[in-house]
């Protein structure tokens, strides 16, 4: 499970409650992954990344709009982390998801915690101390 910690806001209003958002799907994805009782997982699966890929989407061009609103001049270095990311999910493979779902959906939760704390905390910090 993934908690929101204060040290996540970044200071701009929008993007602080988009990144919550982002929280809140992984989440599910932990809870479908911890669910004992439900043998196949696989369609709950794809609903969850169909949904973190289009609020990834839609987050990445809310981000970057704002980016480019304030003059930000480390937008295309920052654009390509949201590239690569996007690339990642993209990349799902769902006959692997389908042969083996705990531990294609543990790999993929994996891969998207690490980046969201790592982006957030390391590359959306930066928008917030650009200075107008």
């Amino acid at each position: 499970m993934i908690k929101w910690k204060e040290e996540y806001r970044v200071g701009v209003a929008l993007i602080d409650q988009q990144h919550q958002k982002l929280f809140e799907i992984a989440n599910r994805a932990y809870n479908l992954l911890a669910d004992e009782w439900r043998i196949d997982k696989y369609d709950d699966i794809i609903v969850i990344l169909e949904e973190l890929r289009d609020y990834a989407l839609f987050h990445f061009s809310v981000e970057e709009e704002h980016m480019k609103k304030i003059g930000y001049q480390r937008f295309l270095s920052h654009k390509v982390e949201h590239d690569d990311f996007k690339e990642e999910l993209n990349a799902v493979d769902l006959y692997k998801l389908d042969d083996d779902q705990e531990t294609y959906l543990s790999n993929i939760l994996s891969f998207v915690v690490t980046w969201i704390e790592n982006h957030i905390l390391k590359v959306d910090k930066q928008i917030a101390d650009h200075k107008y």
